[in-house]
């Protein structure tokens, strides 16, 4: 994994997930909400996790290549930056 994670940032943990009762995985990155997966995706996931679940570093992958690529400059900074 180490071609793959050539910064290492996935070591930091920064994803954090959370399966619903439904079935649903709410996907967060350092704290914000960023996806939400359900239906059959929702259930992939779940099996994946749960075959890495003693692998942090893989759990941390899977999630990170489910969002996809989100990060673009995009995101919203505050009112600040308006001025």
């Amino acid at each position: 994994m180490s071609e793959i994670d050539k910064r290492n940032r996935l070591s930091e943990e920064p994803f954090a997930y959370q399966i619903t009762k439904k079935g649903t995985v709410v996907i967060e990155y350092e704290g914000k909400q960023i996806k939400i997966v359900k239906d059959r995706e929702g259930e992939r996931l779940i099996a994946k996790i749960k075959e890495v679940a003693d692998n942090q570093t893989a759990v941390q992958l899977l999630l990170a290549k489910i969002t996809g690529n989100f990060k673009r400059g995009n995101e919203k900074i505050g009112k600040n930056k308006r001025k």
